[in-house]
């Protein structure tokens, strides 16, 4: 996935019509080097995920919202990336998104035929139903409850996936029923473990070897005998965590630190080392050249005051300041296999594009509305 596809989805948000007040650039950057003063000491723990949308300390800036995307690191389950030049509404409406609102394939209908395990059916339809499936093909599908080709039952070709299995055991050792004993009626829907060894290497896949047996449902002993069929259906995190596409979403506020070099100058090395050494993270060091005390990981600073209280302790207020930027964030994202992590993101922002514009949607019939009637009224 390349970087450019996610800044043109992001271009794509910035169609969608903020009525809102936009200051002048001059009068924001003015205001916000007015919050920057204040902001001497910052408490600590707040600047996480958890803010939510209520804005940075109350501040209330409004900014134009044409978000920059800079990716830093990414691969199939992982994505870790910039949001720039937005705000914090943006930002966690996009992470609220990617947790609740990706549709994905989950195994939502199971009917079992023969079950003799120490697990009863419903154990084991619980079991199924958080197997994560391969849902690259989920915004195509319809949800079961709007199929007008099934009139909403939830089984056709358009809105489910059927699954069957059907393991018995017949020696003396305990057999292991997997996900790999899935067996799908459409190839592009599968365990995400099966998907990913066959991916890997389809010549030597062999699902009863050790190492690729994937996620165990229940054990079964000799005579012992367990069938099925089981329908995915479509579905959002938000009905249930089975149809959630993230294992974890995280965005933190992007710290600015700045060292008051001078007053550093008037401590001792002893008394910089111990100044260091009070954070919990490894954010300073002292350059073993210069003896001067140095950032060298900012993104490491946890909002804790440690060395702000520090600083304090050792009669030496204000020798560092520490502030969010308002506008920047750092999205960790990781998926739970059942799409790709660059793929959540572009999906996550499409869902958000069209929740958008049904509210724009929303918006215009209603003053069309409003205006009709005054105009009849009149």
């Amino acid at each position: 996935m390349k970087e450019g596809q996610i800044l043109f989805y992001l271009f794509i948000l910035k169609k969608i019509e903020f009525r809102e007040a936009k200051p002048e650039r001059e009068e924001e950057e003015g205001r916000r080097a007015k919050q920057r003063k204040k902001k001497k000491k910052v408490g600590g723990g707040g600047w996480t995920a958890a803010a939510g949308a209520a804005g940075v300390g109350g501040g209330g800036a409004s900014y134009q919202r044409f978000p920059k995307v800079r990716i830093r690191e990414l691969r199939d389950e992982y994505a870790k990336f910039e949001l720039r030049e937005t705000d914090a509404s943006v930002a966690n409406a996009l992470r609220r998104v990617m947790l609740a609102e990706v549709p994905t394939v989950a195994i939502d209908l199971v009917e079992v035929e023969v079950n003799s395990s120490v697990l009863n059916d419903e154990f084991i339809a619980h079991r199924l139903g958080l197997v994560p499936l391969t849902s690259d093909a989920a915004m195509a599908m319809r949800f079961s409850r709007d199929c007008d080709a099934c009139d909403g039952d939830g089984q056709c070709e358009y809105c489910s996936v059927e699954f069957h299995l059907a393991v018995r055991c017949d020696a003396d050792q305990t057999l292991d029923v997997t996900s790999a004993d899935l067996r799908s009626t459409d190839p592009k829907v599968c365990p995400v473990d099966v998907a990913r060894a066959l991916d890997a290497d389809p010549t030597s896949y062999d699902s009863t070897a050790a190492d690729q047996r994937g996620i165990i449902i229940v054990k079964l002993r000799r005579g012992q005998e367990l069938r099925l069929r089981a329908i995915a259906r479509k579905g959002i995190g938000k009905d249930h965590a089975k149809w959630s596409p993230a294992a974890t979403v995280t965005f933190m506020y992007e710290p600015s630190i700045h060292i008051n070099e001078e007053m550093m100058e008037t401590l001792t090395l002893e008394e910089k080392s111990s100044w260091v050494e009070s954070s919990p993270t490894k954010v300073f060091d002292i350059d073993p050249n210069t003896q001067q005390v140095v950032v060298i990981d900012p993104e490491a600073y946890t909002y804790d005051d440690e060395v702000i209280k520090k600083a304090e302790a050792m009669g030496k207020p204000g020798l560092v300041e520490i502030y969010p930027k308002e506008d920047s964030f750092i999205f960790t994202v990781e998926s739970t296999g059942a799409i790709k992590a660059s793929q959540l993101v572009i999906n996550a922002i499409e869902v958000l594009r069209q929740k958008l514009d049904a509210v724009r949607l929303q918006e215009d019939t209603d003053l069309g509305e409003l205006s009709a009637h005054l105009h009849g009224g009149g």
